[in-house]
């Protein structure tokens, strides 16, 4: 009679408590891929910010995820994303700009590249300040005048056509792209430490079939009702700058879900790789609010060799604490309507 009674009252218990309101599919994939824990599931419906690394088998891959609860349609974060100029704005950001479609020189009008970008001088295969593949470095060679007074005008105008060339390059599915780094005693092979990126990345296949093909093989295997844009930007980190382009992915599988993936396509120093997920979620029942969910993994070959476990652990650290500020100043933000026509 006494297990009879504990019984009954366990199911009522159950029954009074609240049901989720994180969408059963989505939650699914916090779980079983991005590592999320019933308590920080727990805690983020209770309007906390929440944040962990991921195990990562790759030498030099760091992974961590990070979900907020934002009291706005989620309609408002996408109008956000889309104008990357604004929704990138920060103190880290130097510089940033949108390209066209097609890419034109013009839309790098706005970036400056000083000798802190890229030297020049000494510039050579094995030995270069910039990540260039071997054929590139040997044009610095060929066609800059390293003693001219306008060397680093010179510098700036081919860094700077390279630049849309590999992204011509990119959108068109061309085969000039650049696919190898000799700037240093070690090649790096950018695309293939994406695709070992991406492979490590099953939340994305899980929320999006055929998202991972489109990301891997764009614009060949490109994805019915995809909406792609890339970006330039020269940001700090730590003593210096680097500059970067980027992919922007957004799709929604389904009225109450929208995705976006950003996909690192070059960068001049540090990354050898880069993948974010950005998961916008209806509440479930409250459409004026939505579960943002971020995911990052990057490779970098700073990360390999001697004291990489240290220099890692101390990576990891500091990607929690910024994915933590970046979520609260982004609630902050979109709540507030700044940024926001």
């Amino acid at each position: 009679m006494k297990l009879r009674w504990v019984v009954v009252m366990s199911a009522a218990v159950l029954s009074a408590a609240p049901a989720s309101d994180i969408d059963p599919d989505v939650r699914g994939v916090l779980t079983r891929h991005l590592k999320f824990g019933a308590t920080e599931l727990a805690d983020l419906e209770r309007d906390k910010v929440v944040k962990h690394s991921i195990d990562t088998s790759a030498p030099g891959e760091v992974a961590v995820a990070g979900a907020v609860r934002v009291y706005v349609p989620k309609s408002r974060f996408l109008e956000r994303l889309r104008d990357i100029e604004r929704f990138k704005r920060g103190p880290e950001v130097v510089q940033i700009g949108r390209f066209s479609d097609p890419p034109v020189i013009g839309d790098l009008a706005a970036l400056t590249i000083d000798r802190d970008d890229f030297d020049p001088r000494g510039c050579r295969v094995g030995d270069c300040s910039v990540r260039l593949p071997a054929d590139v470095i040997q044009r610095v060679a060929r066609e800059i005048d390293v003693n001219a007074p306008d060397a680093q005008a010179q510098a700036a105008v081919l860094f700077k056509q390279v630049l849309l060339d590999h992204v011509k390059a990119h959108v068109s599915g061309a085969a000039n792209r650049m696919v190898q780094f000799d700037h240093g005693p070690r090649p790096i092979r950018p695309v293939d430490e994406f695709a070992g990126v991406l492979k490590n990345a099953s939340a994305i296949g899980a929320l999006v079939p055929g998202l991972p093909e489109h990301l891997a093989n764009f614009p060949a295997s490109r994805m019915e009702g995809a909406e792609d844009f890339l970006y330039w930007s020269k940001e700090k980190f730590g003593m210096g700058t680097f500059v970067s382009i980027t992919h922007v992915t957004i799709v929604s599988p389904s009225p109450q879900t929208s995705v976006a993936t950003t996909k690192n396509v070059y960068s001049s120093h540090f990354l050898d790789a880069s993948l974010s997920l950005t998961i916008a979620v209806d509440a479930v029942g409250r459409p004026d609010s939505f579960y943002l969910v971020y995911a990052n993994r990057t490779r970098a070959n700073a990360l390999k060799g001697l004291f990489s476990g240290l220099r890692q652990s101390i990576v990891e650290r500091r990607a929690r604490g910024s994915l933590d500020t970046n979520l609260r100043t982004l609630k902050d933000r979109l709540e507030k309507g700044e940024g926001v026509d």
